[in-house]
Parts: structure tokens; sequence; C-alpha cells
């Protein structure tokens, strides 16, 4: 099997690295229930089966998906033949929680995030591969040129931890940058305290124009002017962690 481009494909081809990424799974966090997203040959899905023999694995390359049944019959089962972004998530394990698990295609790893935000009730832990800079934005602090929306609104609702770097020469064919695998977990209290839609587009708002003051990109979303004369919103959104933009989320959208 070659690595399809459409696909972002790139195969990992050590075990030992394999193995570290199962590992970073928290046993029995979901009732034994994993989803692995793109497993290509199948190198990742051998410990996965190992640990959590109840797991599935979606792939959307149906070339992939004859490969793991010709070579891996006893998964016969496990492997969906889907679209990971266009899966109905809620029907995977019965409305069930899961955990969530990839050597992720860089090509979409940004939107795997995001739906994994938008089922954050059902997936409490995922442990997953990016281009390292992906990785390392997801994870990111304020006050840094890496942070940005995607570190604001997965930090939101999960503790991420950075876990290892894994250099090209890991894969055939090799990408063209280094990766990082992280862990992010749900945080216990899931809730904001905000309005989590109206969170949402202020973040998106805000970074909308990352170096302009807030005052002048949150203008559109505030009725009272008088509101922008805080200090808060004399500064730039890098500058701000979670916490302060619930806060601009509550002065913005007063929750009743």
């Amino acid at each position: 099997m070659r690595a399809k481009k459409s696909y972002g494909q790139h195969f990992l081809r050590h075990p030992q690295i394999a193995e570290r990424i199962a590992m970073g799974l928290t046993p029995e966090l979901a009732g034994g229930r994993v989803l692995e997203v793109g497993p290509g040959k199948g190198i990742l899905t051998t410990f996965v089966a190992d640990r959590f023999p109840s797991f599935l694995a979606v792939e959307a390359d149906r070339d992939m998906v004859a490969y793991l049944q010709e070579h891996h019959p006893e998964w016969q089962d496990h492997i969906l033949e889907a679209d990971f972004m266009k899966l109905d998530l809620a029907t995977v394990f019965d409305g069930q929680p899961f955990q969530l698990i990839g050597n992720f295609p860089y090509n979409i790893s940004s939107q795997i995030i995001f739906r994994m935000i938008e089922n954050r009730e059902i997936i409490p832990e995922m442990v997953g591969m990016f281009q390292r800079e992906v990785a390392r934005r997801i994870v990111s602090g304020p006050g840094n040129k890496e942070y940005g929306i995607l570190s604001v609104l997965a930090q939101a609702w999960y503790e991420g931890t950075y876990l290892f770097t894994v250099d090209r020469g890991a894969f055939q064919p090799p990408p063209k940058v280094q990766s990082g695998v992280i862990r992010l977990q749900r945080k216990p209290n899931a809730t904001l305290g905000c309005d989590e839609e109206r969170f949402i587009q202020v973040v998106k708002t805000a970074f909308g124009q990352r170096r302009k003051m807030m005052r002048n990109t949150l203008r559109s979303l505030c009725e009272d002017p008088g509101l922008l004369e805080d200090d808060l919103f004399s500064q730039r959104p890098e500058q701000l962690g979670v916490e302060a933009f619930v806060s601009l989320t509550n002065r913005l959208f007063p929750v009743d």
C-alpha cells in the first residue's frame, strides 16, 4: 500500500512509537471503548486492540480498509469504513462515552480537535499525533505566538499534556515536518459558567485580528460601547487565558 496524499497519509514505521501512543490512554476511563481515527496499515491499532478489545477504528480510504481486512481478519467487526468528519459520533458506541486516539492525518487534524470539542460530553480523553507545530499550539498557554483559537477552545474543556516528539524518519513517506504526541483529558467541571456558544464566537472573533486590541475586534459584538473602556478590552487575544475569555463573554452576553 502506498500512502495517498489526498488522505494525508504517512505510515508510522516503528512499533515502539505506536506502543507509546497507545500507552498514553488511561485504562478504563470510558469502559474500554476507544475509537481510532485513520488506522492506516494498523501499526497503532495492534497495540490499541491489545489494551482495548472493544475498540473501533474508522478509516475513510476503502483501499486501506481492504488491506486491513486482508491482513487482520480478526479486526473484521472493528473497522468502520467512514469519514470521521461526517460520522455521527453519538452513534458509534450507542451513545456511550469513548476515548479518541490516532496518528491523525495532518490535513484534518485541527478539524478533529474541533469535532472532539463539539462532542466533549462523550469524549473524556484523546491521545493523538499531530504535526508538531499543531500539537504545541493545542497545549500552548497565553503569551506566545503559538497560542490561538485552537489553544483556547481545547483548553476550555480539556487539560493538555505534550507527551513526546516523533522525528520525520519514523514515517514512510517521511513528512516535511516533525510530529508531536499530546494527551487531552476533559476537565472535571465541564461547564464554563457562561453562554458557551457565545464563548466560542468571542474567541474566534477576537483572534480574527489577533494583533489588534479587543475593544476593536469585539466592537461588533458589543451593544454597550461603555463596556469597551474596561482594561480587559485593551489587551490582545494572545494575552488572555480561558478564564479571561469567559469573563469577556459574560460581560458581552450576560447570562440571565
